[in-house]
């Protein structure tokens, strides 16, 4: 992912060599690799540690008890079986002039459901994706007859027994 540092003055001297960046492209490199970060890509009451990826992140501890969540999270861990997780995603095609909203149905080639649409920015995003489904052909329905192609990628930075 890099680096990012949050300073209140003199943040480049610390850094031989660093400058500012845009947040957009911050953004845009985020969701390239696979990273949720915010409500808007993790939200409340919706998204689950396990498939968004945070134990990944070391995001999850399953050796500390009492959080809200730590029952289903760690009893899910301990059985293996995570069928939906966050994928990186890459859309082709025409764009909707306000982008994907999140939410949005993901589909198959027959017209089957793959999961939602979480965040994006442009032509790359993240989507909740059954992971069984990801290397087939994906599509976003954007109007009654118009459809953007879906790509769904496997990060890099993830264990390989997950790949």
């Amino acid at each position: 992912m890099g680096w990012r540092l949050l300073t209140q003055d003199e943040g480049l001297a610390l850094v031989p060599g660093g400058r500012l960046g845009d947040l957009r492209d911050y953004h845009r490199h985020r969701y390239q690799q696979g990273v949720p970060e915010g409500i808007h890509d993790l939200p409340p009451g919706v998204a689950l540690p396990l498939e968004s990826n945070l134990a990944f992140m070391n995001g999850v501890s399953f050796t500390k008890g009492c959080y809200i969540g730590q029952e289903l999270t760690a009893r899910t861990h301990h059985m293996g079986v995570i069928r939906k997780r966050l994928f990186p995603v890459r859309l082709s095609g025409p764009l909707p002039a306000g982008g994907i909203s999140p939410g949005t149905s993901v589909l198959t080639a027959s017209g089957q459901a793959a999961g939602k649409y979480r965040a994006g920015q442009g032509d790359v995003g993240l989507a909740l994706l059954r992971s069984e489904q990801i290397k087939g052909p994906l599509h976003i329905r954007i109007a009654e007859s118009g459809q953007v192609a879906l790509t769904a990628s496997v990060p890099d930075w993830w264990p390989t027994a997950t790949k």
